[in-house]
């Protein structure tokens, strides 16, 4: 089976280039949109921006494969009177990698380009140095004044984007920002492809969800479970691999980027879907990694779970170095198995499909 073709990649690297931030994901939803249309049959757009496609939209039985489209950015918060901007998180941006890292400001008049500055390090005391904070990291401009800052078309509210784009490391690694979690999205797009070309007809309804602000409280995947209301949910989403310098995988789990993705074990993840997914892993060859979790998967797989008095729900990650980096590091076979994990299962699904834990 074919995973990833040459539109296939031309669309990735398109959909991960893109700015898509929380509450401001429109233009990436219009790029996946734009691909996915051959392969479904209709879609849909609700009030804050999730999109999905449904095939063989007439079934009553309804399983959703979901991943979502929202990446970390910044807020500009305040101006100050020498030109300066501070910034507050959108979604979880990490305040330690900011300093040194070139920005984009979106504004009604264009984007403008600054940097986050940093002290240089002749000007910095030896010993104990000040790290960055939130309360001190800064955005320069070059303007003069507050003035010129506003005049520039910068005001209080306009979100600030890394622009570093996807690569490929070693022919081995995807390398980028937000491939958490539009590398998601695209793997969900390559199974409607697959379905597609396949000639695949399914005995249930699909839905293809690429939801908007996760990244802020799963708040896309609690407003569009209460829309579809499923039977079933397959949520693809990223985990940590955990065997980079200064991580600890006797606490964090032991996952490796190209071992193949995750299964999660949690409250939240029905043990019976979880079953039939590793049961569909082992048939097909594709390998599978296992780890844990207390509570909650912090992913859309919660959203959808405790929804709509309850929906059968399951967790598929994709191994990932450096989250919530410019660099976020993903293996290209895990990303291909993510694909023929979620095509392979939907595939044993049957129609009307019994998840129930007692007869």
């Amino acid at each position: 089976m074919a995973i990833i073709n040459k539109k296939s990649k031309e669309f990735l690297f398109k959909y991960l280039n893109n700015s898509s931030p929380t509450g401001f994901e429109a233009p990436g939803q219009q790029i996946w949109l734009d691909y996915i249309k051959p392969y479904i049959d209709e879609y849909h757009v609700d009030n804050y921006g999730t999109v999905y496609g449904v095939i063989n939209p007439g079934a009553s039985y309804k399983v959703v494969i979901e991943a979502h489209a929202d990446e970390i950015s910044w807020f500009v918060n305040y101006i100050s009177e020498s030109g300066f901007i501070s910034v507050i998180r959108n979604g979880g941006s990490d305040h330690q990698i900011a300093p040194s890292k070139k920005i984009n400001i979106h504004t009604p008049k264009g984007i403008v380009t600054g940097v986050f500055g940093w002290p240089a390090i002749h000007t910095r005391k030896g010993g104990k140095e000040e790290a960055p904070k939130l309360n001190n990291i800064f955005i320069d401009v070059g303007a003069a004044s507050k003035q010129e800052v506003l005049d520039m078309g910068i005001e209080v509210g306009c979100i600030a984007c890394y622009p570093d784009e996807i690569f490929e490391m070693n022919n081995r690694f995807f390398v980028g920002r937000a491939l958490d979690n539009r590398m998601g999205g695209f793997c969900i797009a390559e199974v409607a492809r697959l379905l597609k070309k396949n000639k695949k007809k399914l005995p249930f309804a699909l839905y293809i969800v690429n939801a908007v602000q996760e990244e802020v409280g799963l708040r896309g995947a609690q407003m569009i479970a209460n829309k579809i209301k499923p039977d079933v949910a397959i949520v693809t989403d990223v985990t940590h691999d955990t065997h980079t310098p200064m991580l600890k995988p006797n606490e964090l789990g032991d996952i490796r980027a190209g071992k193949g993705p995750t299964v999660t074990f949690g409250p939240s993840v029905h043990n019976i879907l979880q079953q039939l997914i590793i049961d569909t892993a082992k048939k097909n060859k594709i390998p599978l990694q296992r780890e844990a979790t207390s509570r909650v998967t912090g992913t859309d797989t919660d959203a959808f779970a405790y929804s709509n008095e309850g929906v059968p729900s399951a967790l598929i990650s994709l191994p990932l170095r450096y989250m919530h980096t410019t660099v976020e590091t993903a293996h290209k076979e895990d990303v291909m198995n993510v694909i023929k994990l979620i095509y392979s299962t939907l595939l044993k699904i049957k129609k009307n499909h019994n998840f129930k834990y007692l007869k």
